[in-house]
């Protein structure tokens, strides 16, 4: 359920290693937004092709209605990190944080992201209690076997900054990797700057035309 590009930049061996952009999204997400579109294109085009009188306009209509949310809310959120700053892609805004704003991150039922007096949801790192259950009943099981690994995962002594801590759910995992990069990067000279947020309108505007476009379709017949 993560994505994370470990392609290491050249610098130099004071510095350390440099990562690209680490990238985490919900993959059954994505698997679940690509078989709605699927299927939504298969009935739209079959409604254009066989239907008669109203249909096939109402069909146009309808579809960036559904299509547009639904790639949105599916194939859009993701969560982008790097030595700089943290961008969460969220379904309808887009908010890129330096890291010197970030004041922390929070998984409860949801994924939150407090910056520069604000708070946001992060769409792209959902929540599920059953996997964080299951992730708790892993670690007690390794902690009794005398698993050697399991200490330096509970202390956040991973091998590389892109490795998640595998006795933990993945959300839950995302987020402690997230907080650890921001408390390092915090007071790097490249990571100040302010909060942005700004809105999708490639999503808002087909989507409202679309709906007044529906709405005028179906008035009319």
């Amino acid at each position: 359920m993560t994505e994370s590009d470990r392609t290491p930049d050249q610098g130099s061996a004071a510095d350390g290693p440099k990562y690209a952009d680490r990238v985490y999204r919900s993959v059954p997400g994505v698997i679940a937004g690509v078989m709605l579109l699927g299927v939504a294109a298969w009935l739209i085009i079959d409604a254009i092709v066989s239907g008669t009188g109203a249909t096939p306009w109402v069909a146009l209509a309808a579809a960036p209605v559904f299509g547009f949310p639904v790639a949105a809310y599916t194939l859009r959120p993701v969560v982008k990190s790097n030595d700089q700053r943290l961008l969460v892609r969220n379904p309808l805004r887009t908010v890129v944080a330096p890291w010197a704003t970030v004041e922390g991150l929070r998984a409860g039922y949801s994924v939150e992201l407090f910056a520069g007096g604000r708070k946001f949801q992060v769409w792209a790192v959902p929540v599920s209690l059953r996997q964080r259950k299951k992730a708790t009943r892993k670690a007690a099981r390794a902690a009794a076997a005398g698993d050697p690994h399991l200490p330096a995962a509970r202390n956040g002594k991973l091998p590389r900054p892109d490795q998640l801590d595998p006795t933990r759910a993945w959300s839950d995992a995302v987020v402690a990797n997230l907080q650890e990069q921001a408390e390092r990067h915090a007071g790097d000279p490249g990571a100040a700057g302010e909060v942005q947020a700004t809105w999708c309108w490639w999503v808002i505007a087909p989507t409202l035309a679309g709906l007044v476009a529906l709405i005028s379709v179906v008035l009319a017949t």
